[in-house]
């Protein structure tokens, strides 16, 4: 208790006075804003439209029409008629919580720092990915009570960041890839036993283990399949879970209204997975053709992050991991260009994801680039981080294109990234539920009436 209490003490400390006890959202100086887009996309996959009008009232889409209309009085005009404007972005694999991208500093410092300082990282890493374009993440492994307090400070508008959803801690086999005793001296590994709540044996301990980050305010649920390539330990990327165990999550999980996202490489542990009823399948670095055929019989989402075993690697060579990470990273940066290639090849149902937190918070969008030197088109990459994440997440009806009565998340770039996807690792406007944190463009109040 005295920890989340620090974690609430701190947060209060770094928020203005006027913040804490002001209204939910910050100030604005109009509610109503009319964006001029010069180019827009307003449904990825479909054809960008010429010059036209989004109209924003309260947070919302309201209208969509086409040329520059003059802003009725008391509105705020925000031009953006030299720039390419598009859905915000959906990341469907971030670990806002802690350091993030710095494997030596987040070890050197591992006994000398407290969730309070592993939430001011977060609330760091949130401002930094929202500034990047990208306005929804799922956050697939952090503290719960935490995630879940940076969720609902975004949402009051103290905090600056995107729209958050999480899932706690992931749940783990004991010895699997969330279990936070791997490789961890004994007196250590003791204590971290008594309070771990994430790590489960059997199908009934497994549906307990759900039932908990639920409580603690996950609003999907992550669990492991197989090894991983960062945990301290190991015995490689093989299958971790039996069936019962995978099943047991996923019945309880979307019995109780979650969807379900599992971390799986081996193609063993992604089959068995699939098999379970999993929602998404987020790295696939093994991905064999009956893999491949599951996954589109059964509807079932790749988010590949493509970036992570890259920058894995990277850092294991450079003695920033522990040493039995460096054999895992190399196997599974090996595999998983091959086998993202054909899942997209073949037609495999696709969202964007990164695992930043493992390479940099705000560079997410290097992804793109990787995705589409693996075969898929600068307009299918685009459609993979607004339509297709926001159906994958169960929230097409809010994000995902720019269309009346969805939230006003916009963002615009300079130049076509249908021509050069590169282009989105420049993001130059950034607007979430109708507050601009990143202004690209001139903006202009028209008086009242």
């Amino acid at each position: 208790m005295r920890r989340i209490a620090a974690v609430t003490i701190a947060l209060l400390a770094a928020t203005p006075l006027a913040a804490q006890t002001a209204s939910p959202a910050p100030a604005v100086a109009a509610s109503v804003k009319y964006i001029h887009a010069g180019t827009l996309l307003a449904k990825p996959g479909e054809a960008p439209r010429g010059a036209s009008t989004i109209i924003v009232r309260d947070g919302k889409i309201v209208e969509v029409r086409d040329g520059f209309i003059v802003p009725e009085g008391g509105a705020e005009l925000i031009d953006l008629r030299d720039r390419f404007v598009m859905p915000g972005l959906i990341d469907m694999h971030v670990h806002l919580w802690g350091i993030g991208g710095d494997p030596l500093r987040a070890r050197l410092t591992a006994l000398t720092t407290d969730d309070a300082d592993d939430m001011m990282h977060a609330v760091g890493n949130a401002r930094v990915t929202l500034e990047a374009g990208f306005t929804t993440v799922r956050d697939l492994g952090g503290n719960a009570r935490g995630m879940r307090a940076l969720r609902e400070g975004v949402e009051r508008g103290v905090i600056a960041g995107p729209t958050i959803v999480n899932a706690g801690n992931s749940i783990s086999v004991s010895g699997g890839h969330a279990d936070g005793s791997n490789g961890v001296a004994e007196i250590f590994a003791d204590a971290i036993h008594k309070h771990q709540i994430n790590t489960c044996d059997g199908p009934d301990d497994c549906r307990r283990a759900v039932r908990q980050q639920i409580a603690l305010g996950a609003q999907v649920i992550k669990y492991m399949s197989t090894g991983g390539v960062l945990s301290n330990v190991s015995g490689g990327l093989g299958r971790a879970m039996t069936d019962d165990e995978m099943k047991a999550i996923v019945e309880t999980s979307h019995g109780l209204g979650r969807k379900v996202a599992t971390h799986s490489h081996a193609a063993a542990g992604t089959k068995a997975a699939i098999a379970a009823g999993v929602d998404t399948i987020d790295h696939g670095s093994f991905l064999d053709d009956e893999a491949i055929r599951m996954m589109k019989a059964n509807g079932t989402w790749l988010v590949p992050t493509m970036m992570a075993p890259a920058a894995a690697l990277d850092q294991a060579r450079k003695g920033l991991l522990p040493p039995a990470v460096i054999p895992k990273a190399e196997e599974a940066a090996a595999a998983a260009f091959a086998s993202h290639s054909k899942a997209y090849a073949a037609g495999v149902k696709v969202a964007f994801g990164t695992d930043s937190g493992v390479s940099a918070h705000g560079d997410n969008a290097q992804e793109f680039a990787l995705m589409v030197k693996a075969g898929m088109s600068p307009a299918r990459a685009l459609e993979a981080a607004t339509i297709g994440a926001a159906e994958a997440l169960g929230r097409a009806s809010t994000i995902g294109s720019i269309a009346p009565g969805k939230d006003a998340d916009i963002i615009a770039v300079s130049g076509s990234p249908l021509d050069d996807v590169k282009r989105m690792e420049q993001v130059e406007f950034v607007m979430r539920h109708g507050v601009v944190h990143k202004a690209g463009g001139k903006r202009q109040a028209f008086p009242a009436d």
